[in-house]
């Protein structure tokens, strides 16, 4: 016999829910699903129905959570949580020389010295296999919420999210945005105050990544406005390869910029004032007592020991191109 909770549980119902919960708009909702609209709608009326409340009302075109709406998100969020320390239990007893480890890699950020690290990993633990995944931010979040990844490589700091109570952070490096233009005027300063960046085009990434967001909020913060932009892409090698074809200006986090400067046609230069966060690995709280990934952030850290992360960067960079 059925019952209720098969209803609610036996389909991406929560899923849904949750997604539609975090966005608050139907259609944005749905394609983030890969789902229609109404095949959103009709699921949320099935979960509505079974729970016997509606979870959701509109004040115009604004969708709120009802108080039904509010007590489901707060248990689904309790389910989720349930569910991923029982899967990290039974990860704690694993060996740490088995098994497989998943990273969901920010796709904005230079890859070099963690394939370089993952490399000289592999071969000391032959036998753990890990898994490199370039992500957006959704993406990461996405997933460190259902536990499909053990770590996230990914700038700080991001209010994508609001509860940070469930996740921790391990700083990997200070990271600082360059100003990469062509002019000759200022080809010889060590800074360039933000009234100088404006004068040409810019390529960008899209609104909704970080670097854009932090980049906006300098300009905000500086009371200078943006930079007119005339094209966005999704990764630094194609924003390098416009930038080197147009000779329009950009702006680039310095390891990407110290492991491709030779592929990279223009002056960089540093803003002031100057533009910085951190990179770092992001997880659930407890992830990193799973032996396999202590293991392997305790490897990072003394590949970092032996050698800086602009080095390491730098060093793989030479390693690629010959």
């Amino acid at each position: 016999m059925k019952t209720k909770q098969d209803s609610i549980f036996s389909s991406k119902t929560l899923s849904y829910f949750l997604q539609l919960a975090e966005t608050m708009n139907y259609t944005q909702a749905a394609q983030l699903l890969g789902i229609t609209q109404p095949a959103l709608t009709q699921q949320i009326k099935k979960l509505e129905r079974t729970v016997g409340a509606p979870l959701f009302y509109s004040v115009g075109k604004k969708l709120h959570l009802s108080d039904a709406g509010r007590t489901m998100l707060s248990a689904t969020h309790d389910i989720y949580d349930v569910l991923n320390r029982a899967t990290d239990e039974i990860q704690q007893a694993s060996n740490a020389n088995t098994g497989t480890i998943r990273v969901g890699l920010l796709a904005s950020v230079e890859d070099s010295a963690f394939t370089g690290f993952i490399s000289e990993y592999y071969l000391d633990n032959p036998d753990v296999e890990v898994v490199l995944l370039n992500m957006t931010r959704h993406d990461i979040w996405e997933h460190l919420e259902n536990n499909q990844i053990d770590l996230a490589i990914m700038y700080l700091p991001d209010d994508t999210i609001k509860n940070w109570k469930p996740y921790e952070s391990r700083r990997i490096v200070e990271e600082q945005l360059l100003f990469l233009h062509h002019s000759e005027k200022l080809a010889k300063r060590k800074r360039v105050h933000f009234n100088d960046t404006i004068e040409n085009p810019w390529v960008t990434y899209p609104e909704s990544y970080f670097l854009s967001h932090i980049l906006k909020e300098a300009y905000k913060n500086q009371m200078v406005d943006y930079p007119q932009c005339v094209a966005q892409f999704t990764t630094p090698y194609q924003i390098t390869q416009f930038l080197n074809r147009t000779g329009v200006n950009t702006a680039l986090p310095n390891s990407f910029y110290q492991a491709h400067q030779e592929q990279i046609h223009a002056h960089a230069v540093a803003f002031d004032p100057a533009i910085t966060f951190e990179l770092a690995f992001v997880y659930r709280k407890g992830k990193d007592e799973i032996p396999r990934v202590a293991q392997f952030l305790e490897g990072f850290d003394r590949y970092l020991d032996e050698k800086d992360y602009l080095s390491r960067v730098a060093e793989n960079r030479v390693k690629l191109n010959e």
